[in-house]
């Protein structure tokens, strides 16, 4: 016998159905805030099984809505789920849920965007989230900054932003979001949900996403640096690296020598390590014009 088993599990007709708790809460989403509700019980445990083991980190959820994702996470073994949640219309419904399983659900009304997620929960930690999609990528951007202090990401996010992630070189869905996720993460596409599993049912397929943090980057080079240097090469990825890396300032000809490309190569063409070369070469030839 394991000497720490898992947390019993609930079965699911111990909690109302989720469209009695959207209609009791008075829980019809907001397209400001992003919303809309997964509430097929299969899916999200679905969801929520990619994050396994679930015993064995501090589950972190953004965006619970009317707690969908967070029951099947806590239904799949989730040891401690934390879930923030913008909506106050939400909190309440969250809080019957708190109640079926005592110890094991904290609730945090507050922004995602603006929560520091390390200092409110302790390591261990994974994010399993399905994303508001007005800010799955700011969101995201700032996790990646932070990533090594994750076990993991289960990320749902619109199909085409999802694809931006995994692209590869040469792709036309290859830029700056590819660079820098697969810099800091090992990137797998899991599986589509289609938009009638959601209330409101959204014009987009969405897709779940795992992210496993690298142990070290991809290659050595400053993350701001190398947001500046991808900034300017997709901002006009059209044009030759001789050209479009001129909004960076300095001698455009001497960064391109340093970084060992080719100038009249093109942002989409340039791998996630060339570009760490170049956020490198980027510092030297920064500092070597600096008064």
């Amino acid at each position: 016998m394991s000497p720490n088993p898992p947390p019993p599990r609930l079965s699911a007709p111990e909690l109302p159905p989720l469209r009695d708790i959207i209609r009791r809460f008075d829980l019809g989403a907001r397209k400001a805030l992003g919303q809309n509700f997964l509430l097929d019980l299969n899916l999200t445990r679905r969801i929520a099984r990619a994050a396994a083991p679930l015993d064995q980190a501090r589950i972190v959820e953004i965006g619970p809505g009317p707690g969908g994702l967070t029951r099947a996470l806590l239904l799949e073994g989730a040891q401690h789920v934390t879930a923030i949640e913008r909506d106050p219309r939400c909190i309440a419904a969250l809080k019957e849920l708190e109640a079926a399983f005592p110890g094991r659900l904290a609730i945090v009304e507050g922004d995602a965007l603006e929560v520091d997620i390390p200092a409110l929960v302790a390591a261990p930690r994974k994010i399993v989230a399905n994303l508001p999609y007005n800010i799955a990528t700011p969101l995201l951007i700032r996790w990646l900054g932070e990533a090594r202090r994750y076990e993991s990401l289960i990320l749902m996010f619109q199909k085409e932003v999802a694809q931006r992630l995994v692209a590869a070189p040469g792709s036309a869905a290859y830029g700056r979001l590819s660079v820098l996720t697969q810099w800091l993460c090992d990137v797998r596409l899991l599986f589509d949900i289609p938009p009638q599993a959601f209330v409101p049912a959204p014009k987009v397929t969405s897709t779940v996403v795992q992210l496993t943090p690298r142990a070290a980057p991809l290659a050595a080079c400053e993350q701001a640096l190398l947001e500046r240097v991808t900034a300017a090469a997709f901002g006009q990825r059209r044009k030759m690296l001789r050209q479009s890396l001129k909004s960076l300032g300095g001698d455009t000809a001497a960064l391109i020598a340093a970084a060992g490309v080719v100038p009249t190569a093109r942002a989409e063409e340039l791998s996630v390590e060339q570009f760490c070369a170049l956020a490198r070469a980027f510092k030297g030839t920064s500092r070597s014009n600096s008064p």
